[in-house]
């Protein structure tokens, strides 16, 4: 605990974040109440995914679309009980029931909600850019290049408000990406270029709205020595996924969990989703299966995804990663990031602040002593 004070605060508009960490959202209930609020109780802030609540909802058989707005109500209600810190919101743009999902996050007090899977252009029309600008949920598109940063600013400033925030994801992050394949080893994609860029792009807006509008990195960052280097180039916080799925706290099941511990760095996988998108995932029996041409009988429970084609597709991802959080992995996956594999053991989302915090505290004083070498070495050739 002492050495947080060594990483900087985030601040997002009027909210005050005491650590620069935003928990990244995890579907299908990986990230509900119970690791949002872990999360929050530390410092940093919690997120709750929106996606696929009602296929690990009992009522689920009265109604998919009521059970998740119902969920998620659920959800928020809960982890507010639980901490006085900061609970986000995860929302997939790609959802058939985007809309509800966002309007039902924001009647709950979210304190922030983070648009991803898609481009958002359509929220202020959503919410109104008068409920944007006074009211208490900040908006974060999550993007992938500085030109979708772009875009999202120009179409929102056409309804005179702007983003409080952007979230960068590079193609090291676990999930869908927002990536064409053959980008995912190109260099040029990496997140440590792509920050830069963003925060080019964001400068003029900040000057335009008359406030500060954050960049937030995200997609692989695993150690507090990974949280120094991209607050270096510009990033003002970071968000982090895997390095809080194998805690108590998480919501998967410990069989899910389990999965990070026992993955190897060859077990790391891009699968091809039924939803059109390269995704990062830990390699398993099912995912095996699928490659070799097996197809998976379902019934497709709403359309959730505008992108899937049920019709074709070969098995369900909502069901297979909704039985994985149960711990049913025969008939399910892991998605991770790409540094799942670094996993030892299951521990507490405090453990995971304290070594975050003092890794960044010792890269911090490896970065004193090289600099105090280097003037040394200077003045020595002087």
């Amino acid at each position: 605990m002492k050495n947080f004070e060594k990483m900087p605060s985030l601040e997002i508009g009027n909210l005050k974040i005491k650590l620069p960490i935003i928990q990244g959202g995890m579907g299908v209930g990986i990230s509900l109440s119970g690791l949002a609020s872990a999360v929050a109780n530390q410092g940093g802030v919690g997120v709750i995914a929106s996606v696929g609540i009602s296929m690990i909802r009992p009522d689920v058989q009265t109604s998919y679309r009521k059970a998740n707005i119902i969920g998620l109500v659920d959800e928020i209600r809960k982890a507010k009980s639980q901490t006085d810190g900061v609970i986000g919101v995860n929302i997939m743009v790609a959802l058939t029931d985007f809309e509800n999902l966002l309007l039902t996050s924001v009647d709950e007090g979210a304190d922030l909600v983070l648009l991803g899977a898609g481009l958002p252009l359509k929220v202020p029309k959503l919410l109104t850019p008068e409920r944007m600008r006074e009211g208490k949920t900040k908006t974060i598109p999550i993007v992938s290049s500085a030109r979708a940063t772009e875009l999202i600013f120009k179409s929102w400033a056409k309804h005179d408000c702007s983003p409080d925030a952007i979230v960068v994801e590079g193609p090291m992050a676990g999930g869908h990406l927002g990536f064409k394949k053959m980008q995912l080893g190109d260099p040029n994609y990496k997140l440590e270029n792509l920050i830069p860029d963003v925060v080019e792009i964001v400068e003029p807006w900040q000057q335009r709205f008359g406030k500060s509008i954050p960049v937030i990195a995200a997609g692989g960052v695993y150690t507090g020595a990974d949280i120094l280097k991209y607050l270096q180039l510009g990033a003002r916080g970071v968000q982090m996924a895997t390095r809080f799925v194998p805690t108590f706290e998480c919501d998967a099941d410990v069989a899910f969990k389990q999965a990070f511990v026992d993955a190897k760095k060859d077990d790391m996988a891009i699968i091809q989703s039924p939803v059109g998108l390269p995704g990062r995932a830990i390699r398993n029996s099912f995912l095996n299966e699928v490659e070799a041409g097996e197809k998976k009988p379902f019934k497709c429970p709403y359309k959730c995804l505008r992108t899937c084609d049920y019709k074709t597709a070969p098995y369900c991802i909502a069901q297979a990663l909704g039985n994985a959080q149960q711990g049913r992995l025969e008939d399910g996956f892991v998605f991770a990031g790409a540094n799942a594999w670094r996993t030892t053991e299951i521990t507490s989302a405090k453990s995971v602040f304290d070594a975050l915090a003092e890794e960044y505290a010792l890269a911090r004083l490896l970065e004193s002593k090289q600099q105090a070498a280097s003037e040394e070495l200077l003045q020595a050739c002087a």
